[in-house]
This record gives structure tokens, C-alpha cells and sequence, in this order.
């Protein structure tokens, strides 16, 4: 299988059933034995600078940095201080190494995986131990149902009602979507932003509910795309076994769905949220 595909996490621990096949006692022993080493580096140069010092060669500061470069490194600021924000740097490495190896993030739509990671620039996330992981992953074991569930719902919120094909109770066999596309003098182009990450979201939620493993930003239908273009600037037409996508000079795109049968899955997600609005109008 492809190194670029995320399949079903293995089952670490019985208390969690999703997160993969890592030690929560290494992990958690790993990094506490990372900073109670940390800590006895900061002594030791603490004490080399103070030594240093007391023979006119200023301290670690002075000698240990880069010539114009003095930003700043927390290995030389007061223990204190320094300590609580290697912590913390260190803490938010391992929460996201830990999301990634769970396989939550594939659940997740683009709005979710940017609040999840916005949780983990603040100063107060929580500390890496056994307790917290267990904890976590539990929590969003028994909610990734609802939490894929959300995705659908808010890819399905942000589709234009302007345009026919968008059909505003349920997904018809083609949705329009704006400024996925650029074009210039040298051809198209693939645009960065929120509707390049709808694509992928609805990409990833097509191949979950097909039981297939999701492809990560590597090799997933937005690269797919970009790449097609680029190697084709003046082709208008892009397909795989998922959509048909054809775009337009004005930045349009119109994505066809290849698998109705999935379709109606998304379109039963969007029912249990909106009860008797799909059935109402079938």
C-alpha cells in the first residue's frame, strides 16, 4: 500500500481504540526524561557562564550566539521562564504527532483541523501524560462519528445557492463552486484558499464513506488537480474515480460526482441533521 495513505489507526490501548500502535509510556517517559535533561544542560551552562565571566569572557549570551544573530534561544533565559516555554513548545510537537497518528485529522473538514491546531498555539494546552492522552483520545474516539458528521454538514453550508446545480436541501449529481481556478496569459492555475480545501474535504469524506484509504495533502485530489493543470495549462477538464471536474476562464468550477451511491450517504448525513427537509422534496 502507498506510503502517502492513511488507513485505520491501529488500537494502541483499550481505553482509546484509535490511536496507533505508539507507547503512551514511551512517549509520556520520553519527553520527561527530555526535560529533566534540558534542565541540567541550562545548569551546565549556566555554571560554564558563570565561569566565564569571572575571567572576562561574558557569558553563554555573549559567546554562544551567532554573530547578528542574537533572537534569542530559551536555553540561555532565566530557568523559570524558560522551562514553562520549552514545555509548552515541546508538548504542542507531540499533540500533533499524536492527532496525525490517530487518524482524526482524516475525519476532520478544514474548519476543524484549523481549530484544532489553534487550540494548540494557546499558552494553556494541556500537559503530555498518560492521564491527558488517554483522556483526549477517548473523548474524540466516541465523537469522531459526529465529528465527521459536522464535516459534511459544513461543506455542504458552504456551497453558493446562486447557482441552479447547488441544490440548497441536499448534494445533486454537481455542485458549482467559485475561485478554484485562475487563469492568465500562461494558462490556468489552481488557487490556494477555502475552496481548494472543500475539494479535498469532500474527496476525503467520499473515500471513508467508500472504505478506501484517505490520501493525505501529499497526493490528494487537490494535488492531483494542481498537477494536471500544470502540466496542462490550456486543458479545462480534470476526472479520477471520485469527480469530474471542469473549470472555467471566470474561476469556476463545475465538480460532477462519479459515485451517486456515495452521494446519497452524504446526502443521509445532511437528512439526520435536517430532518424531513431531503425527504420533502425527493
Amino acid at each position: 500500500m502507498s506510503e502517502l495513505t492513511l488507513t485505520e489507526p491501529e488500537v494502541l490501548t483499550d481505553h482509546t481504540g484509535m490511536i496507533c500502535s505508539t507507547s503512551i509510556e514511551r512517549i509520556v517517559s520520553g519527553r520527561n526524561a527530555a526535560l529533566a535533561q534540558i534542565e541540567v544542560l541550562m545548569q551546565q551552562l549556566d555554571d560554564v557562564s558563570t565561569l566565564t565571566r569571572s575571567i572576562g569572557g561574558k557569558t553563554a549570551v555573549d559567546w554562544a550566539m551567532k554573530q547578528n544573530f542574537r533572537c534569542g534561544c530559551w536555553l540561555m533565559e532565566k530557568r523559570e521562564t524558560a522551562i514553562k516555554a520549552i514545555t509548552r513548545n515541546l508538548d504542542r510537537d507531540i499533540w500533533r504527532d499524536l492527532m496525525q497518528r490517530s487518524g482524526m485529522l482524516s475525519l476532520m473538514d478544514a474548519k476543524a483541523r484549523d481549530e484544532w491546531y489553534h487550540s494548540l498555539e494557546k499558552d494553556d494546552i494541556p500537559a503530555v501524560c498518560e492521564e491527558n492522552i488517554l483522556s483526549t483520545f477517548k473523548q474524540l474516539h466516541q465523537s469522531k462519528g459526529e465529528v465527521f458528521e459536522r464535516g459534511v454538514i459544513n461543506v455542504f453550508k458552504g456551497l453558493s445557492w446562486n447557482y441552479k446545480s447547488n441544490c440548497p436541501y441536499k448534494f445533486g449529481k454537481k455542485i458549482i463552486v467559485n475561485g478554484l481556478v485562475k487563469y492568465d496569459r500562461w494558462g490556468y492555475g489552481l488557487n490556494w484558499g477555502w475552496q481548494r480545501d472543500r475539494l479535498a474535504d469532500l474527496e476525503r469524506m467520499l473515500m471513508i464513506l467508500d472504505g478506501k484509504p484517505v490520501p493525505d495533502n501529499r497526493a490528494d485530489v487537490t494535488r492531483r488537480l494542481s498537477d494536471h493543470i500544470h502540466e496542462n495549462r490550456h486543458s479545462t477538464s480534470y476526472e479520477d474515480e471520485m469527480f469530474t471536474v471542469k473549470y472555467f476562464q471566470k474561476g469556476t468550477a463545475h465538480i460532477t460526482f462519479k459515485r451517486p451511491e456515495l452521494v446519497d450517504k452524504l446526502n443521509d448525513i445532511i437528512a439526520r441533521h435536517y430532518p424531513g427537509t431531503l425527504a420533502s422534496r425527493q
